[in-house]
């Protein structure tokens, strides 16, 4: 089965910083393109940051200088470090694996909350 695990959400202060992690099973998770969406309570959910199979990155102007994605192939995992983090940053996280060719397969994550507070 194809599965997708979220870690690392949780409640944190303004400034302060988050790494989620996402660990995929049941594809060949090297040929993917991973990225992280979020979905704040009525709004849409919408792209955060992207890498290619190949490493190319990128995020969502509201992030942008904030947030690195990252992989890690020979762990099956993709890695999300959040830095200065703001109360509007307060979302379910959701992992996603594309396979943009071919069959076109993709997968999603059960989410993980992140809330930014004091």
């Amino acid at each position: 089965q194809v599965q997708l695990v979220e870690f690392g959400g949780g409640l944190v202060q303004p400034g302060g910083s988050l790494r989620l992690s996402c660990v995929g099973s049941g594809i060949i998770f090297r040929i993917y393109a991973m990225a992280w969406y979020r979905q704040a309570p009525g709004k849409q959910r919408e792209l955060v940051a992207v890498i290619s199979s190949g490493g190319s990155r990128n995020y969502a102007d509201s992030v942008k200088g904030r947030f690195i994605i990252s992989r890690d192939n020979a762990k099956n995992t993709v890695y999300l470090r959040m830095n200065s983090l703001k109360p509007s940053d307060t979302a379910v996280y959701y992992c996603n694996a594309n396979k943009v060719v071919g069959s076109g397969d993709e997968y999603w994550g059960q989410g993980t909350q992140v809330t930014v507070s004091s």
